[in-house]
């Protein structure tokens, strides 16, 4: 595992004692924003020593609401999510929908990140093991942490090995999520990389409103009990001003918040490992 993770950061100093951040953005709103959000994490990332994954979804296929904000275009969004990549020498992801998006996402990202509510779906998966991309997997609200074996099962069967699990927490009635902090050792029994995803793990969804609700003040607690139970690598995204975002600004990280949190993350891992 330890030599998958260099690979994926083999432009960065990566350090194996040290924990990986995938963030950005919830959606390509405009490519403004997107070197705005990507340029300040790059920038804490490389003083502060953690390797660092941008993430951007291209297209918003699951909300609640018709009327939510989608996409500024599939193309022109990995175009974008491409271009922070090369801008900055850093790995890319965002996630698919369908079996006919991973060939296309491939063209332009690194990692192929698969929806919670997506994780059983074989004909996905098998697509983005097909492209021999990484394949980052979140495990489903409606699932233990031991049930993913078989996505990962899926994916190595069909010849990729490159496989990265994340936590998003586990549905508690119908408007609410917990994390179950036993999911992280059970699967990173897959000999896989486990990310802690920090504000996903904190929605409220099925709001009468038909917008998904939010806990951001417990972006911390989360992050730092994730570390604490060894995950590899933490999934934040984060906004200049999440109350204008157009995507899940209910559960983002308000931008300038996360340096210190990461200066408090990074005592919390010298502690532990």
């Amino acid at each position: 595992m330890e030599q998958f993770l260099k690979d994926i950061f083999k432009e960065q100093s990566y350090n194996e004692k040290n924990f990986f951040l995938i963030a950005g953005p919830c959606v390509v709103e405009s490519e403004a924003l997107v070197t705005e959000v990507a340029e300040k994490v790059f920038t804490i990332c490389k003083n502060l020593g953690i390797p660092y994954i941008f993430k951007a979804s291209y297209r918003k296929a699951n909300r609640t609401s018709a009327a939510s904000f989608t996409g500024i275009g599939d193309e022109n969004a990995l175009a974008i999510v491409k271009k922070m990549g090369q801008k900055f020498g850093l790995p890319t992801t965002s996630d698919i929908h369908a079996h006919d998006e991973a060939a296309p996402a491939a063209e332009y990202i690194d990692i192929l990140q698969i929806p919670a509510f997506l994780c059983r779906q074989t004909d996905l998966l098998l697509a983005a093991a097909d492209t021999e991309k990484i394949v980052n997997v979140k495990k489903g609200q409606f699932l233990s942490g031991p049930a993913m074996k078989f996505a990962v099962e899926k994916i190595r069967n069909a010849g990729n090995n490159k496989i990265i699990l994340t936590e998003r927490g586990t549905t508690f009635g119908y408007q609410d999520l917990v994390v179950d902090y036993r999911n992280i050792p059970w699967m990173q029994e897959q000999g896989v990389p486990v990310v802690m995803d920090c504000t996903h793990s904190l929605q409220q969804p099925n709001q009468t409103t038909g917008v998904t609700g939010g806990n951001p003040q417990l972006i911390g607690t989360i992050a730092k009990a994730a570390i604490a139970a060894g995950a590899d690598g933490l999934f934040i995204e984060t906004h200049p001003n999440p109350a204008l975002a157009k995507s899940d600004g209910a559960n983002m990280l308000k931008l300038d918040l996360l340096e210190d949190l990461l200066k408090r993350l990074l005592k919390v891992r010298e502690a532990v490992v």
